[in-house]
């Protein structure tokens, strides 16, 4: 279980003023999980995905992963960003070993755990291949890949498709799909779409503006049926689906959501 108890942020902003990101906000996360974070820009999605990473401390409250604490990053923990992080320099199979080669695994077994991965992602034909060889649908794979490389616990993806074209963030998402389902991973993911939210998500919480608190939580199975029939139209064009993303779209949108989270 990845739990965060009544979790606070502050922190200093760019212009060193006194940011509150985050207020009292409580998430449990279990095996198999698929949560994803929903809320206008700045309302804390970010910084409470970076502060699972362990990359930004809370100040009050706790975060722990199966009853361990979250105090710093950890290979228990992958993570995927909007924009890749590859090195260029290197190889793709060499950019999913990488987590590995810190941990100490050996070459042979680091490249051999690094194939399989690239074989799950659809891109076994480009390991020799360089980042900038690449498409920025094939690059976010590759981040996927190699976030899953040190068989994290848990995956962290920060807005992973945000940047990719329709079609591309199309396929990205069937493709995700079909590693949470094959693999059971722990995936607490974030983005700005309430279409994709819906249909990746066990559960949808949605954020008020700052500070962040969850507002509402909705429990949903459109996922099973997108692994089950991999028709992402088909689950979009639902009535219960538009209801409910009408529903979503105008709490987000509500002058009041922010009293509704005290």
């Amino acid at each position: 279980m990845l739990k965060v108890d009544h979790v606070t942020i502050h922190f200093e902003g760019r212009d060193g003023r006194a940011v509150h990101a985050l207020d009292r906000v409580s998430l449990d996360i279990p095996e198999r999980g698929f949560v994803v974070a929903l809320g206008a820009s700045g309302c804390g999605k970010s910084s409470l995905l970076n502060a699972i990473a362990g990359f930004l401390p809370v100040s009050e409250g706790s975060i722990t992963l199966n009853g361990r604490p979250v105090e710093g990053p950890g290979a228990d923990r992958g993570v995927v960003f909007q924009k890749d992080t590859l090195l260029p320099w290197a190889s793709v199979i060499d950019n999913v070993a990488l987590g590995l080669k810190f941990a100490g695994v050996g070459r042979t077994e680091r490249r051999e755990r690094a194939q399989e991965l690239l074989r799950l992602v659809g891109l076994e034909d480009f390991g020799a291949a360089h980042p900038h060889e690449l498409s920025g649908g094939m690059r976010q794979r590759v981040g996927i890949a190699r976030a899953l490389a040190t068989d994290p616990a848990i995956l962290l993806m920060d807005e992973p498709f945000g940047a990719l074209d329709s079609l591309t963030r199309e396929t990205m998402q069937e493709l995700l799909v079909r590693i949470w389902d094959r693999t059971g991973k722990r995936i607490f993911f974030i983005t700005h779409s309430i279409e994709e939210a819906l249909l990746l998500g066990t559960e949808v919480v949605v954020m008020s503006p700052r500070p962040g608190r969850i507002i509402a939580r909705y429990r949903t199975d459109f996922v099973e049926s997108f692994v089950r029939d991999g028709q992402a139209h088909a689950i979009l064009a639902r009535p219960d689906f538009t209801a409910l993303a009408d529903e979503i779209r105008g709490l987000i949108h509500r002058p009041e959501a922010r009293s509704l989270a005290a």
